[in-house]
């Protein structure tokens, strides 16, 4: 699930543009652990299997690959056939050590994820996901992964901070009515938006798992204009949709702010968080008698 299909957030263009500030932002200190963690597994004759869900175009697999230990198989998993054929042909088809990577791309809803689906399974991971889901499915997607046993790493995600230099008398209000909107109700399920790290936290926990956090913030400047063009646009018209009567002042303000980042004067940093969940070991079925 990565939104609506066709939603400027989530076309191919868009996220091509923001994979350069993602593969920036994200934390390296968790992947640490995570070594650890996939090293101390059993040994798996086909390597690593990774589900990536939500995977979009496949920036998480460009990133992570090479980070890991090979051999891996990627499971890349999104609701959106263009997407996932572009994910699919454009991993990476060996590791920095020069193992194997191979991919296959599965179409569906990652809120049916149940913990028999991902046995075998050695991570879960996804990029800029955990804000679209309500908290039902979070808790949903927490019990099948520690239900399994598998680690999750949860990169990018909102938390509602966001920092503009120099400031401007409307950024308060834009900054809430945005926030708002990340958290509206839309086909009748709320989203979590800027709650999403916090109520991901507790889910894990509450299941038994170890949860590491650490910052992942964009931090948008010159040679960064095109995608803090689009981000501003976004995210004033976002505004704009969650509260009609900025719409007049948001007009100025995105002009004012346009202007500041065509003319190299505005700073951005967008506050994301990146989560790893470390669940206990899988339980082991009873053997059978009789």
């Amino acid at each position: 699930m990565r939104g609506a299909v066709g939603s400027p957030y989530f076309c191919p263009d868009w996220l091509e543009l923001r994979e350069p500030a993602d593969a920036a932002a994200r934390a390296p200190e968790l992947l640490g652990p995570l070594r650890d963690r996939l090293a101390a597994a059993p040994e798996r004759p086909d390597g690593l299997v990774i589900r990536d869900l939500g995977c979009g175009t496949g920036a998480m697999g460009r990133w992570l690959a090479a980070r890991l230990p090979g051999p891996q198989r990627w499971i890349l998993q999104d609701h959106d056939p263009e997407l996932l054929a572009r994910a699919g042909s454009r991993l990476p088809s060996t590791t920095a050590d020069g193992r194997p990577v191979t991919a296959v791309t599965a179409h569906g809803d990652l809120t049916a994820l149940t913990a028999e689906a991902l046995a075998g399974t050695s991570l879960v991971t996804a990029s800029a996901l955990l804000d679209l889901l309500t908290r039902d499915e979070l808790a949903s997607l927490a019990a099948a992964c520690t239900g399994a046993g598998c680690p999750v790493l949860l990169a990018l995600s909102v938390t509602g901070r966001v920092e503009l230099s120099p400031a401007d008398p409307l950024d308060a209000a834009l900054s809430a009515a945005f926030d708002a909107h990340q958290r509206r109700t839309a086909g009748g399920r709320r989203l979590l938006g800027p709650d999403a790290v916090a109520a991901a936290t507790e889910a894990f926990t509450r299941r038994g798992a170890r949860v590491l956090t650490r910052p992942s913030p964009w931090r948008l400047g010159g040679p960064e204009r095109a995608l803090t063009e689009h981000w501003l646009r976004g995210r004033v018209a976002a505004a704009r949709a969650q509260r009609p009567q900025l719409a007049a002042a948001a007009d100025g303000y995105l002009r004012r702010r346009l202007a500041a980042c065509a003319a190299g004067e505005l700073a951005v940093t967008v506050h994301h968080t990146d989560l790893l969940a470390l669940p206990g070991p899988a339980p082991v079925p009873a053997p059978r008698t009789g």
